[in-house]
């Protein structure tokens, strides 16, 4: 009985059809949708051909490496056909019929209509096709055995089309399709269960990314001011928000997808995400910035010294990054939130400009700066910046997004 649960047939492999067998019309919508889908941000290693695979994933339950899905047949997804492309985008079984890892975000994908699925195909069928073999995955003992997902599939695979709300706009209609979708938000955006499954009742209460925190997109959104449409678009497509802040982590290979993508589109996505947030009880559009310099300073004297020393160039009243519109600490979502991992990784780690070098650049000091170091220059920072209580246990949260940090 478990094997015929589990079992799923292969699907005859096809010859690589032409690339200019496909409209390029349809092709064009297929490249826009992966912009949006991110495809070629988990389906490059570092340094690596595009779409080629060989990027790891780390997860709770080990690291896996993305898949090679250019139409190389040998190693890619080239004698694949359009059904054997859908039922691993729906139903997250390869051709072959071996059970594919949730890292591929199947549970959002299975809601993509079967336009979009065949614009999606026709774009990665008529790459150039790149012979790569994707490294072994390195997965905690017995998880290696696929047969298993069948079972966590159906706990959280739940599939079918989206449902359209028609009490609200065409917009922001397309904004769920696409978030909910292609864009697949909530993987990142909402916490996960100890099977790996999305917590559906607490859906984009915040979640954990390649260890960042993403943060809530729900009304339990930490930003100090509220995230309007317009606000979120502009941070969409450039990866910064004057009000809020700058993309990191994670977040910031979004962005730049999004940069390409279809300015419709974005907007629709950003219409729909800003309605989730809204409502949240400190919902101003205007909050007058956090900034008790001194009361600070007495709390945590060491961390005001490193400050000084490391960050006020850029963060401190009246420094240049201000008059460049770049955001204020006292307006960072990452310094507000009760989780205290982003504010450590953007210090550890650092931030780059997502988008063509536009916006902060701002060093790791992961080689400068002890976890205690960094632990006092946060809570100071926290403290002069923000009206939140003080992070518990920051040391040792250090020490783990330090560990979670490394290759």
């Amino acid at each position: 009985m478990a094997l015929a649960l589990t079992w799923r047939p292969a699907i005859a492999s096809i010859q690589p059809p032409p690339a200019n067998s496909f409209s390029p019309t349809i092709v064009a919508r297929g490249a826009a949708l992966a912009q949006i889908a991110d495809c070629m941000v988990c389906h490059t290693a570092p340094n690596g051909r595009p779409f080629a695979g060989g990027r790891p994933l780390k997860t709770p339950f080990g690291t896996l490496y993305s898949t090679n899905i250019t139409p190389d047949p040998a190693t890619g997804i080239g004698h694949w056909s359009f059904a054997a492309f859908e039922r691993a985008m729906r139903q997250g079984v390869s051709r072959t019929g071996a059970h594919l890892y949730p890292a591929l975000p199947y549970e959002h994908f299975t809601h993509v209509s079967d336009q979009d699925l065949g614009a999606l195909y026709a774009f990665l069928m008529s790459r150039r096709p790149v012979a790569a073999i994707a490294p072994a995955n390195r997965l905690i003992f017995p998880l290696g055995f696929r047969p298993m997902l069948a079972g966590w599939k159906l706990l959280f695979l739940h599939q079918g089309p989206l449902t359209i709300d028609p009490s609200e706009s065409a917009e922001w209609n397309r904004g769920a399709y696409l978030a909910e979708g292609l864009g697949h938000c909530a993987a990142c955006h909402s916490p996960r269960n100890l099977l790996g499954g999305e917590e559906r009742s607490h859906l984009y209460a915040g979640g954990v990314a390649e260890g960042w925190r993403a943060p809530a997109l729900d009304q339990s959104n930490p930003a100090k001011q509220r995230w309007t449409p317009e606000a979120l678009y502009t941070f969409l497509r450039t990866g910064i928000s004057p009000d809020h802040s700058a993309a990191a982590g994670p977040m910031g290979p979004v962005v730049e997808s999004l940069s390409h993508a279809p300015d419709a589109d974005v907007r629709a996505i950003a219409t729909y995400i800003a309605s989730k947030m809204a409502g949240r009880a400190s919902s101003s559009p205007s909050v007058p910035p956090t900034n008790k310099p001194y009361g600070a300073r007495q709390a945590y004297p060491t961390g005001a010294t490193l400050f000084a020393g490391a960050c006020a160039g850029c963060h401190d009243t009246g420094a240049p990054m201000a008059e460049q519109g770049r955001p204020l600490l006292s307006l960072a979502s990452d310094l507000s939130d009760t989780d205290p991992t982003s504010a450590i990784q953007a210090v550890l780690r650092g931030i780059e400009p997502p988008v063509a070098d536009r916006g902060p650049n701002m060093p790791p000091f992961s080689d400068n700066l002890t976890d205690e170091q960094v632990a006092a220059t946060l809570a100071y920072a926290r403290a002069r910046f923000t009206n939140q209580p003080p992070w518990p246990h920051l040391v040792r949260m250090v020490e783990k997004a330090r560990k979670e940090s490394q290759p």
